[in-house]
């Protein structure tokens, strides 16, 4: 092992970061380097104590410190005890490697005939590079120990057998290497999904009439790109990171959880907008069917359902229903019977206009819901208690007011909140609070 520099220029001064790098030799006289510790930028002293101590566990304790290492044969500069001469002819290496783990993956991939499907389409290089092993590595980090590249390059790798069960070295894991691979993959999207079809309808007997659309997001903590082209934008955030560009991820499933489709999308993409082009998509890798389309509220236009009504054979659809063509129909469900499914479960089926409306009602969630509802109102009525022995200023008060609804929610309705206005003093009786109508069983404080 060795030091190595890498020098940066800011705001121009030079700032040079050191690591600790080993090198490997390969069955073929190549030589790849592997980063073991990155050191950051270091000083001269520190740099010089890196080249000649490293840290041992200590017998008597866990707790590790520095030595220094000589060849046995050399004197030693100092008479220090954290000096140890070393015999190097006679030093043995034991490595501990996860084997079991990578085995079952690399059978599962051979199931899924995976290993036959990307030796075909993704060839050698003309350097030698086998792309397809390279993505069986990264295959199985992802299944066993889901990380990063580089933690696989780094650390994991060494860690495995995988060398040895694919009959290779650790030119599999160059961190270069594996960045290049999933470039060489990407090209093949479609044609892995028509794959992985054909191999889940003969292994597990999936079948596509039922599928499952839903669209999720992911942030980065980053600035904006320049890169018009860049999907990294910012939009309506699931996280709850509107400060952070993000991309919109659609994905098609079947109720097994085997995925058909993926799309990733512009962080700003509305929800009603990703819907269209999967239904061409699907059609075309699965041929036309009788399918049945599960999607939340808000994700189908009306247009979109009319094209799946329209087409040929029609495309039937489960959609959350907008809230407000609900109370339009409220009259309507008012003179309908509940009708049980099964034990907890009741729904009421209304046709209209070649649609049929479900309302469902589940005993567990109604009581989860009241549950719900219980605690938030405990919460705030245990918090107006406080603030009214406290009494704080007006302006305080306020403040805390509205924290508390914010917190609170929507069921800070429930209650009609009394403030004195500005010229009057603030007390206990002009400070007061009611429910706007009879509060649910175990609601109050």
């Amino acid at each position: 092992m060795f030091l190595r520099a890498q020098v940066r220029k800011k705001d121009g001064k030079k700032h040079t970061y050191w690591s600790v790098v080993e090198n490997k030799r390969l069955p073929d006289g190549r030589v790849a380097q592997r980063q073991v510790l990155y050191l950051g930028e270091v000083n001269d002293s520190q740099r010089e104590a890196w080249r000649k101590t490293l840290d041992a566990p200590s017998p008597d304790s866990e707790v590790t410190s520095q030595i220094a290492l000589f060849p046995h044969d050399r004197p030693t500069p100092t008479d220090d005890a954290r000096v140890v001469p070393i015999r190097l002819d006679q030093l043995l290496l034991c490595r501990p490697r996860q084997w079991g783990g990578g085995w079952l993956a690399l059978e599962l991939y051979r199931q899924l005939r995976l290993d036959t499907f990307f030796a075909e389409h993704l060839p050698a290089s003309r350097k030698g590079t086998r792309w397809d092993r390279i993505l069986r590595v990264l295959v199985t980090q992802r299944l066993l120990a889901p990380g990063s590249e580089w933690q696989l390059h780094r650390d994991w790798f060494a860690r495995t057998a995988l060398a040895d069960l694919l009959g290779e070295d650790f030119g599999l894991a160059e961190i270069h290497k594996l960045y290049a691979t999933l470039d060489q993959v990407l090209p093949l999207k479609e044609k892995l999904f028509a794959h992985l079809r054909d191999q889940w309808r003969d292994l597990f007997g999936a079948k596509y009439e039922v599928l499952l659309y839903d669209l999720t997001s992911t942030y980065f903590e980053t600035d904006t790109p320049e890169d018009p082209a860049d999907p990294r934008r910012h939009g309506y955030s699931r996280d709850h990171r509107p400060d952070c560009p993000q991309v919109v991820i659609a994905l098609v499933v079947t109720p097994e959880g085997f995925p058909l489709a993926y799309e990733v999308l512009p962080g700003n993409t509305a929800d009603n907008t990703t819907r269209t082009g999967f239904l061409e998509q699907i059609e075309a890798r699965y041929g036309k069917a009788q399918r049945v389309w599960l999607m939340d509220r808000g994700i189908p236009t009306e247009a979109v359902l009319e094209q799946m009504r329209a087409s040929d054979p029609p495309v039937s659809y489960l959609v959350g229903t907008p809230k407000g063509r609900l109370s339009a129909l409220e009259k309507d469900w008012l003179e309908r019977s509940w009708e049980t499914v099964r034990a907890g479960v009741q729904v009421k089926l209304l046709p209209q206009e070649g649609e049929v409306y479900v309302l469902a009602k589940r005993h567990g969630r109604v009581a989860k819901e009241r549950a719900i509802r219980r605690k938030k109102l405990r919460r705030l009525l245990a918090r107006l208690h406080e603030l009214r022995k406290q009494l704080p200023e007006r302006d305080k008060l306020l403040m805390a007011l509205g924290a508390a609804k914010k917190e609170a929610g929507r069921f800070y309705a429930l209650l009609n909140i009394t403030v004195p206005a500005a010229d009057h003093a603030l007390s206990a009786e002009t400070f007061s609070f009611k429910f706007a109508r009879a509060p649910a069983r175990g609601a109050t404080a």
